[in-house]
């Protein structure tokens, strides 16, 4: 998951998002002023509220019409699908902080977590888990350390690889790619090995549904996150599953 893409899948396609409120964001301002000018509780500022609620409801229902439908089709098209554990409550808190601790940057920080608000991935995580079960599936959880410094090709990490938001450049073999591409690549290759560690019986054998990064055996987590790229994945890409990132 990510602001420029919403969701990236393995095989380079990606979702754009929606970003409903931002569409709405100059309607919605342009009724609560007119609002605010009315007399409250008399009959013109309930028109004005009902016209604000409305917009409001505009917007919740096409988000929620656009996270069914990608939703929908992500897990009737993959058995198994390997998402970032992104912890969105921690993205998300408030930028000011305190009197005695005041926040940095507090005007970007609030408008990232207006867009990660807008976009709603906590709801799109929520909806893919029920879903994927529904159908059988599978989604695995993993660790975002280093998925978005590691190459795919010769498994160099290095923050220097990301030089540019949107571009992944290695340092060490000139790998060009999206960043955004490398990093479920990368979420992929960890989420598989997180499986078959779980079917080759180092951990329980898995039913349908969620498995997170942070539950098992300590040899299944230090096999595969603690080598931290060790293991380099060839230039072909398996495009049996999907994975789905937060842009770091």
């Amino acid at each position: 998951m990510g602001l420029a893409r919403f969701a990236t899948l393995s095989d380079g396609t990606f979702y754009a998002p929606l970003n409903s409120f931002r569409q709405h964001e100059a309607v919605l301002c342009k009724a609560q002023q007119a609002m605010n000018r009315k007399m409250k509780f008399n009959s013109n500022w309930k028109k004005a509220k009902a016209k604000v609620q409305r917009i409001h409801s505009r917007i919740g229902n096409a988000r929620r019409d656009y996270l069914h439908k990608t939703t929908t089709t992500i897990s009737q098209n993959h058995a198994m699908v390997c998402i970032e554990d992104s912890q969105v409550r921690n993205m998300s808190k408030a930028a000011a902080g305190t009197t005695e601790a005041p926040g940095r940057n507090v005007r970007a920080e609030s408008g990232l977590n207006k867009s990660i608000f807008d976009q709603g991935w906590f709801k799109f995580c929520h909806q893919l888990e029920y879903k994927l079960v529904w159908n059988g599936g599978w989604l695995v959880t993993v660790l975002p350390q280093y998925t978005s410094r590691t190459c795919p090709c010769c498994g160099h990490i290095s923050a220097a690889n990301r030089q540019r938001q949107a571009q992944f450049l290695c340092i060490e073999c000139d790998f060009v790619e999206n960043a955004d591409v490398v990093g479920v690549i990368n979420v992929l290759r960890v989420g598989h090995a997180r499986f078959a560690c779980e079917v080759s019986g180092a951990v329980m054998l898995p039913a349908a549904g969620i498995h997170r990064s942070g539950s098992g055996a300590d040899q299944c987590r230090s096999q595969i996150n603690g080598r931290r790229g060790e293991t380099a994945l060839g230039k072909s890409r398996l495009t049996c599953s999907s994975g789905s990132r937060c842009s770091a």
